[in-house]
C-alpha cells in the first residue's frame, strides 16, 4: 500500500462545472483534419469521446453532481439511457444521489431485447410508476435519446425530461421534441471550442 500523494489535489472543484469542461476539453475532444466517422454516420473535424471523461474518477463525480442538480425539483425517481453512453452517467447519478440522501434508481436500455428470462429492454430496478429522466453523453441527431425514450414508454413509464453531457447541435433537440421533451445538455459542442480557444 503506497502513501497518498502529497501533491494530490484531492479537495472538491471549487467551480464544478468549470471542473467538468475543462476535463471535456482536456480528456474527451479530438481534432482531426481527415475527419471522425460518428455514431450518427455523420463525418465530423471534431469528436468528442465523452467515456474519456465518464469513467474518469473526478469526471464521473462531477457528471453525477451536475446532473443530479439539474434534476432536483423535478420528481424524477429514475435516470435511465442507451448502453454504453449512458451507462457511466446514470451509475453517477445513482451514487451522488445515495450520498445526497435522495436516492434516484439507475435503469440501463439494451439495443436490443434481452434473448431469454423476460426478454426485456431495461435491466435495472427501475420502477415504472415513478418518472423517468433520460440521459445520454454526446448527442448528435438524437437517434439513441429517442430510442431510449420509446424504449421506456413502451415498458410503461413516464418520461419526463432528457439530459445530455454534451450537445453537437445537429439536430438531436429537434428529435426530441418530436416526442414532446425538450433536451437539455450541460455544455455544446461550442463551449469546448470557447474553452480551448482561451487556453494559452
Amino acid at each position: 500500500m503506497t502513501d497518498p500523494d502529497p501533491d494530490a489535489d484531492t479537495a472538491p472543484a471549487a467551480d464544478p462545472r468549470a471542473a467538468l469542461l475543462a476535463l471535456l476539453a482536456t480528456r474527451s475532444f479530438r481534432h482531426s483534419e481527415e475527419g471522425f466517422v460518428l455514431t450518427s454516420g455523420r463525418h465530423s473535424h471534431y469528436y468528442v469521446d465523452c467515456k474519456q471523461t465518464t469513467l474518469h474518477p473526478e469526471g464521473a463525480y462531477l457528471c453525477g453532481r451536475l446532473l443530479l442538480e439539474r434534476l432536483r425539483g423535478r420528481g424524477i425517481g429514475t435516470v435511465g439511457g442507451l448502453t454504453l453512453g449512458a451507462d457511466p452517467l446514470v451509475s453517477a447519478v445513482a451514487l451522488v444521489s445515495h450520498l445526497e440522501g435522495t436516492p434516484i434508481e439507475a435503469a440501463i436500455v439494451r439495443k436490443a431485447a434481452k434473448g431469454h428470462g423476460t426478454g426485456s429492454w431495461i435491466e435495472g430496478p427501475a420502477d415504472p410508476a415513478r418518472p423517468v429522466a433520460v440521459l445520454d453523453d454526446v448527442v448528435t441527431t438524437g437517434k439513441s435519446t429517442v430510442f431510449a425514450i420509446d424504449r421506456f414508454r413502451e415498458a410503461g413509464f413516464s418520461v419526463t425530461c432528457a439530459l445530455a453531457l454534451v450537445d453537437r447541435g445537429e439536430g438531436a433537440r429537434e428529435a426530441v421534441t418530436e416526442r414532446g421533451l425538450t433536451l437539455e445538455a450541460l455544455f455544446t459542442l461550442d463551449d469546448i471550442l470557447a474553452h480551448l480557444r482561451q487556453q494559452p
